[in-house]
């Protein structure tokens, strides 16, 4: 499976420009199956009060964008988004399919240290999805922290982390990242965004990191950048035979499970 993991810049609150702008990058990319943008690519980490209602207005017309970008380059696209619901947000990593159809993870872990808390609703399923092979862990930013949410039990290939990740803990982002991939024995996707809202300042660092924590891909500094990325089922089956990591591993139940 062939990946574009787009690291880009996100403008405060302005979903038309921000879909726009990856339209552009977007327009040049070779034919691949997947392409991941960042967490709240459209409007930035909107959380205080009335920004998360702003938002959310766009959350329809942003996924209208994303069913035609993934149409337009028979690719899934996948991407965070803020969307409102019977009066509770949620911060909705979207995985869309070429024909229109489409998944949805709501993000489990919101982050109480900037208020994410105080204004979003937490997700109450733990979400995979099957794609051309592959089967996909959906998880967004701050979930990265949180090991026994993401614990492989053989249901998955590939972890996808969207993010808003910034740059003062950048080396949490970078350890983490390739932690989730040793113990998890997967491929892992770390999508982050690049320069400033107005409360932090963000430096990328994107990038494809196999099964055994090696990055194959990493982006470059603080500035806009595609990563090209290609999966080995093959490779990842042979490991997984040869180092059986997953059938070693302890017995647990987790009940927000959904497969789709």
């Amino acid at each position: 499976m062939k990946l574009i993991l787009l690291q880009s810049d996100i403008c405060w609150q302005t979903p038309t420009a921000n879909c726009l702008r990856a339209e552009v990058l977007l327009a040049a990319a070779p034919q691949v199956d997947l392409i991941v943008l960042p967490e709240v690519f459209a409007t930035g980490f909107s959380i205080e009060a009335g920004e998360a209602e702003r938002a959310a207005q766009a959350g329809a017309e942003v996924l209208e964008w994303m069913r035609r970008m993934a149409a337009r380059h028979d690719a899934a696209v996948a991407g965070s988004v803020v969307v409102e619901e019977q009066g509770n947000y949620y911060n909705r990593f979207y995985f869309v399919r070429p024909d229109g159809s489409f998944a949805a993870y709501d993000k489990r872990h919101l982050f109480t240290f900037a208020g994410e808390d105080r204004q979003f609703s937490p997700g109450q399923e733990r979400v995979v999805v099957e794609w051309r092979g592959w089967r996909m862990l959906l998880q967004v930013c701050y979930d990265l922290r949180f090991p026994v949410f993401a614990r492989n039990r053989d249901d998955y290939d590939l972890i996808l982390y969207v993010a808003n990740w910034p740059t003062k803990r950048i080396g949490v982002w970078d350890t983490l990242l390739a932690a989730r991939a040793i113990e998890n024995a997967c491929y892992v996707a770390g999508v982050n965004r690049t320069g400033s809202d107005p409360f932090v300042t963000y430096n990328g660092h994107s990038a494809w990191v196999d099964f055994k924590g090696n990055p194959l891909a990493q982006a470059e500094g603080e500035r806009e950048e595609m990563l090209f990325c290609e999966a080995d089922k093959e490779a990842l089956e042979a490991f997984r035979k040869r180092f059986p990591v997953l059938d070693d591993g302890d017995d647990f139940t987790l009940n927000l499970v959904k497969d789709i």
